[in-house]
């Protein structure tokens, strides 16, 4: 039997460490912040970039998917109390939505592993299954548009802004990765994956 742990059970022994859940909190703190200040890139035409998933990516990438699940629990139940009460009743959907991109973020990213082909690959997925498939699902469920006439509006939309992400979110781990190393004890780590380089 291999001595190598499951990468599941690697993110779920991260959650032993003050290490991992102070700095999930504050990624999740931040994360709702950018979102309630509405602090975004505007490009043409009708495209914006919100930072909230950089975030998110650094949890999954820092602590693996498990973390990276719950954490997308989190901010989006959080989220949701702080600042869209306003916006009606709440929807599990967008939670599951979360969910499953804290576990594409974990399965690309983790344990601590940045390259152009892994943030491309991680990218891909949530805005193929979570932006493009889910979120279209959820829309159509509570806002009544025809599905069809959804996805003619977001499917070039998260094409378009696949390339700009995916170089946004590269450099953005990579800069987490070097902070995060700067922290005391993180040089050795509190699981094998501390000794992964970029």
């Amino acid at each position: 039997m291999s001595k190598k742990k499951n990468i599941f059970v690697r993110s779920l022994h991260e959650l032993k460490s003050t290490r991992c859940l102070a700095l999930t909190a504050l990624l999740i703190s931040v994360n709702i912040a950018l979102d309630l200040l509405g602090l975004t890139i505007k490009l043409p035409p009708n495209l914006r970039i919100s930072f909230g998933f950089l975030c998110n990516a650094a949890v999954g990438m820092l602590f693996g998917p498990a973390v990276g699940m719950m954490a997308g629990v989190c901010t989006d139940v959080l989220g949701y109390f702080a600042g869209n009460l306003t916006m009606g009743a709440y929807f599990p959907g967008w939670t599951l939505t979360a969910v499953v991109a804290g576990l594409f973020w974990g399965l690309w990213l983790y344990p601590r592993r940045v390259t152009v082909g892994r943030a491309l690959g991680a990218k891909a997925c949530i805005n193929l299954f979570c932006n493009i498939g889910l979120n279209t699902l959820w829309l159509t469920m509570t806002g009544g548009d025809a599905m069809g006439a959804l996805l003619v509006l977001r499917v070039p939309k998260n094409l378009i802004l696949l390339p700009i992400e995916t170089v946004l979110l590269y450099f953005a781990m990579r800069m987490v990765l070097r902070l995060y190393r700067t922290l005391p004890g993180a040089s050795g780590g509190e699981c094998a994956a501390g000794k992964n380089t970029l």
